[in-house]
């Protein structure tokens, strides 16, 4: 497992620099994120031993086990998934990093636990731009909110944008949505929003995040080509 997991990761990183180059990118200018969900500690370990820093997890349950598991280890953790405001005290203290705010109320709820905790999460605002039924995020206007709302908090840190696009086995048909956000960002950028609040573009997973990068992607969050297929639960 450790031999396979290390040479997954070279893959995927070369597969990075090579698009970032194409797209005349600084491939430095890319985070990857290895998205453990569902995966043990022992995966942790054997990406973390091939030189993998930045892990993703769904769940704020099985991440803080796994946080545990593995504290001896230096990791930036990232919250990827759906994040319930009830948890967010448990999430604002644990993760480095938080892709999936996708509302004014649950921002200030992070930012609240994140003052009463000590902590500065960075967090990234999740928008919908194809309003699908089974999705989480924020539409465009009220991710806007979001943003705005964003300049005003105390401890948490915004820094970005992610998307899941509609899934396609084609990344061709995915690249559309990317430019969309890229070209959102940039136009709030336009408008005056802060640099660094819109620093980062989390979007593109292992299907797909080539095309994301080429896009402008700072953030990929990649784990079947890492890790593998997951058994279904």
């Amino acid at each position: 497992m450790v031999g396979t997991i290390a040479s997954n990761l070279q893959s995927v990183r070369s597969r990075i620099d090579a698009a970032a180059r194409r797209a005349g990118r600084d491939p430095s200018q890319v985070r990857l994120i290895a998205v453990s969900k569902t995966f043990g500690a022992d995966h942790v370990r054997a990406a973390w031993a091939a030189g993998q820093r930045d892990f993703g997890e769904n769940k704020v349950q099985e991440a803080l086990q796994k946080i545990g598991e593995s504290a001896d280890m230096e990791i930036r953790w990232h919250l990827i998934g759906h994040l319930q405001s009830n948890k967010a005290r448990k999430a604002a203290g644990a993760f480095a990093c938080i892709h999936s705010v996708d509302s004014v109320d649950l921002l200030r709820k992070l930012d609240a636990a994140a003052l009463e905790t000590q902590a500065a999460p960075e967090v990234l605002v999740q928008v919908d731009l194809a309003r699908e039924d089974t999705k989480f995020g924020a539409a465009t206007d009220e991710a806007r909110r979001i943003v705005d709302a964003a300049q005003t908090v105390q401890a948490v840190r915004l820094t970005g944008l992610m998307l899941i696009p509609p899934w396609n086995d084609d990344q061709e048909q995915t690249r559309p949505w990317f430019t969309q956000l890229r070209e959102l960002r940039d136009r709030w950028l336009g408008d005056g929003v802060p640099h660094a609040s819109l620093a980062h573009l989390s979007m593109g997973m292992s299907h797909d995040f080539e095309a994301a990068v080429e896009e402008g992607a700072t953030m990929v969050r990649v784990g079947t080509a890492i890790f593998g297929k997951r058994d279904k639960l």
